[in-house]
């Protein structure tokens, strides 16, 4: 039985490393509510929170009609800055605020990964549900006011953890990254691979 991933995410940053890389998926987005999701835990980390994210609208998923015999994978990305969480700004004004302290520095970002594998022991399956999370170190050019603003108001920043991407407008500002790249676009492919070795396939398995 050929293998079917699905990927739990509304991200279209994250469905293009995907299919960059050749994996075959489809996208099932889940309505889970992070925030109420992140209440219920209390105080945690950037990197638990990230995992925990995951693994919600991953499991989210892989309970509705649709992804029976698939393997469902959930990601979450939050940026680590000083000690503080940053997940989505959505307001102009706190995107602001937070590119200026991150101008000139940099922080962590960290992408959570969750795979759970809903095909029947008949089919293969492994009943696997299994996370990880990949960190990569953002460092971030000097940015002039003008710079900020110009970006604030693309609104580019305002729905993506931290307040930038690196595949996208936000790449002129990064001088650099430590660790895997993917995992700073959203979803990292080596990440994915580990993740699949634990329900006994591999990434050649979707490859198209």
């Amino acid at each position: 039985m050929t293998s079917h991933l699905i990927l739990a995410s509304a991200s279209p940053a994250r469905t293009k490393v995907l299919s960059d890389a050749g994996i075959s998926h489809s996208v099932l987005v889940s309505a889970v509510d992070e925030d109420a999701v992140a209440a219920q835990y209390g105080p945690l980390d950037a990197f638990d929170t990230s995992l925990l994210l995951a693994r919600a609208k991953a499991e989210a998923v892989a309970s509705v009609d649709g992804s029976e015999g698939a393997l469902v994978l959930g990601c979450d990305s939050i940026f680590e800055f000083d000690g503080e969480a940053h997940g989505k700004p959505w307001e102009p004004e706190i995107a602001r605020t937070r590119i200026r302290r991150m101008s000139g520095s940099f922080g962590v970002l960290h992408t959570g990964h969750w795979l759970v594998d809903t095909r029947d022991a008949s089919d293969g399956g492994s009943g696997a549900t299994v996370g990880a999370v990949a960190s990569a170190s953002v460092h971030f050019a000097q940015l002039t006011d003008d710079e900020i603003d110009a970006y604030v108001a693309t609104g580019e920043p305002l729905q993506v953890a931290g307040s930038f991407t690196i595949d996208g407008l936000g790449g002129a500002f990064i001088t650099r990254v430590d660790g895997d790249p993917h995992a700073v676009i959203g979803l990292s492919v080596s990440t994915l691979r580990g993740l699949l070795a634990s329900a006994n396939l591999t990434v050649m398995d979707f490859w198209v």
